[in-house]
């Protein structure tokens, strides 16, 4: 010890070794790192003499971050935003899906959607597509949803011209062989069974709510392809929905992060004019049904003990899910709908939380917090042209069904309560930031400006909706719940089912002030 503090004595004194070795080198001296010995003593806050000054990008206004779009004279609409970058995505997104398939055999547009980028009139395969592709160090993908199919490649933007000619190609001149037939026909089967025996329920249940909420009509449709609908599906059945909802009108050409005139030019040279496969008979059998909001219940009986085995496998749960209709996307109150279920917010019991992942959101809060045997309850809010859908998804042990369904019917009811302005707040800057963290994907601002184009012919951009969402008050909530709960419940249950409320009691719930079921009595137990 004695030692140390004579070493640590020298050392502040400078005698000694340390004296020594600084008398030899003088006074302190400038280390010359190699890129500065040329201008030693300029802070690196000041600009180097000599140096010309940098030239900044400049925005005039809104000017740079407008989505301009144009109508070509076939009705094809044409969106971009410019994105600075190498490479751009660039799609067609076209109003079709399984909403549309009420006069059709069910499942065409999830089968088309296995087709996609197989061969065409100018490609022998799916291998030459993407090939093509490759060179310009581009990828493709297509997916559709209840109303909406989009065809989409991101790749260099030196391509541009190569990518919506083999877009034109794979929309509009598809040759549908019976080999790719048949070769889609096993991967929708594969993709059915695997749905089926998934952990992870929630694709399932989000099916078997909109079956609920809307009975035998549009987004009440199936989504996915029915097994026994596999073996029927042909070519003549598909081109007999390609003719009708294919249609240059019910298309929108986005691009991000290319220059408009360019794309324009690229879209009149393929997209104009152009025959399809299926012939250019004008569409004559087009539905145009607004949606109908039933409300009803779905169930689903289901031995789950065994979904998910292994050394920690899955317990046995039931899943519950119940959703009340909201508005179209196109209403002022979207985004009030769209703050209410950030604020419910929700997720897993096993979330590993940290900041912005919604532990203090209404479901963490008075449910997952309090309750301890609930593996789940989360929020989900889906919303389309004509109606919208606010959903809770609800997970515990079968014997416990029926008091997880009240704690979420009361959860309803508190939702046209008091609002409190730090909640609320706090919900309004995760969606903002939801939004804006989302918008820095390019694949995202093109699948947001070719959905809006689609269906209101322009784009609101994000600014404009941060300032919607800053405008939301807590009466603006409280009014809304309130509207939506006046309406029926939709309910999805899967799972042992033995404990489940009757709907009419789930349905009397929600109307009540508390939220509480029915008391029910039994003779024997």
């Amino acid at each position: 010890m004695a030692a140390v503090l004579l070493a640590a004595t020298r050392l502040l004194r400078g005698s000694g070794s340390w004296g020594c070795s600084r008398l030899r080198f003088g006074p302190k001296a400038y280390r010359q790192f190699s890129s500065g010995g040329t201008y030693p003593n300029i802070p690196l806050s000041s600009p180097l003499p000599g140096v010309p000054k940098p030239v900044f990008a400049t925005v005039d206004g809104q000017e740079k971050f407008e989505t301009k779009v144009t109508t070509l004279d076939n009705g094809l609409r044409v969106a971009s935003q410019n994105k600075f970058g190498q490479f751009c995505t660039v799609g067609i997104l076209i109003n079709s899906g399984s909403r549309y398939e009420a006069k059709y055999l069910s499942g065409i547009a999830h089968f088309l959607e296995k087709l996609a980028f197989s061969s065409t009139a100018r490609f022998d395969s799916k291998d030459d597509i993407l090939l093509t592709l490759e060179k310009h160090g581009g990828i493709c993908d297509c997916q559709t949803s209840r109303d909406t199919t989009m065809y989409a490649v991101s790749a260099d933007s030196k391509g541009l011209d190569t990518v919506v000619g083999l877009l034109a190609d794979v929309v509009l001149q598809p040759r549908l062989t019976d080999e790719e037939i048949e070769m889609t026909r096993m991967a929708v089967q594969f993709e059915l069974e695997d749905l089926n025996m998934r952990p992870d329920p929630e694709p399932l249940l989000t099916e078997m709510i909109h079956e609920a909420a809307y009975r035998e009509n549009t987004v009440g449709l199936h989504r996915f392809c029915p097994t026994e609908n596999i073996a029927k599906m042909g070519r003549e059945v598909l081109h007999s929905y390609l003719r009708n909802y294919y249609t240059p009108d019910r298309m929108v050409l986005a691009g991000v992060g290319v220059e408009h005139e360019h794309l324009v030019e690229c879209a009149r040279k393929y997209l104009l004019g152009v025959q399809p496969a299926w012939g250019g008979t004008p569409a004559v059998d087009v539905d145009r049904s607004v949606a109908q909001y039933t409300g009803g219940i779905v169930k689903l009986e289901r031995d789950m003990s065994n979904v998910s085995l292994g050394p920690t496998p899955i317990p046995e749960l039931t899943h519950i899910m119940v959703g009340l209709e909201t508005c179209s996307f196109l209403e002022g109150d979207f985004i009030p709908f769209a703050v209410l279920n950030m604020m419910m917010g929700g997720g897993g019991s096993f979330s590993a939380g940290g900041p912005g992942k919604g532990m203090f959101s209404r479901l963490y809060l008075n449910v997952l917090n309090r309750h301890h045997w609930m593996y789940n309850a989360t929020s989900y809010h889906h919303s389309y042209e004509d109606t919208g859908l606010l959903c809770i998804h609800a997970s515990a042990d079968p014997r416990q069904v029926r008091e997880m369904v009240e704690i979420i019917t009361k959860e309803f009811i508190l939702m046209s309560g008091t609002v409190d302005v730090v909640e609320l707040e706090r919900a309004k800057t995760q969606l903002m930031s939801m939004l804006m963290m989302n918008l820095e994907s390019r694949p995202v601002i093109f699948e947001d400006v070719g959905r809006q184009v689609l269906a209101t012919h322009c784009r609101k951009l994000p600014h404009e909706l941060c300032t919607l969402i800053r405008n939301v008050k807590p009466e603006d909530i409280k009014r809304v719940a309130s509207k939506m709960l006046r309406g029926k419940p939709a309910v999805a249950a899967l799972g042992d089912l033995t404990d489940l409320p009757a709907y009419e009691h789930i349905q009397a719930a929600l109307s009540s002030k508390d939220g509480r079921l029915p008391r029910t009595y039994r003779l024997f137990r």
